[in-house]
């Protein structure tokens, strides 16, 4: 069977990878700005390195924001710099939600 699905004859997709990151900026529309953190030993000292890649990510529909942690998924370039996409957001970051508790409450005006 040459790489074709038995019971749909269309070629099958390799596993994509997928990772964790922080997004530290939001403000571009559909696009997010996503930090993966990673640990990496120094090779004379041995005392660990906090080392990061930074990508970029399509967002469809806007809703991660600054701070939230998002999983993203690798797919074709959709931009010069843009070949991720999010799959889903795992946290929200504490600030936003804050935020969003204080501009659902309504303030009363003293007179």
């Amino acid at each position: 069977m040459s790489n074709a699905s038995a019971n749909t004859g269309q070629p099958t997709r390799g596993k994509r990878k997928t990772v964790v990151g922080i997004v530290t900026s939001d403000k571009m529309n559909k696009t997010r700005r996503v930090e993966i953190p990673r640990l990496v030993r120094h090779p004379r000292y041995n005392k660990y390195i906090k080392r990061r890649t930074v990508c970029y990510m399509h967002d469809e529909n806007n809703e991660s924001r600054r701070g939230d942690t998002v999983e993203l998924m690798e797919t074709r370039p959709l931009s010069k710099r843009k070949h991720w996409r999010l799959v889903r957001i795992v946290a929200r970051a504490k600030v936003a939600e804050a935020a969003e508790e204080a501009a659902a409450t309504p303030t009363e005006s003293g007179a």
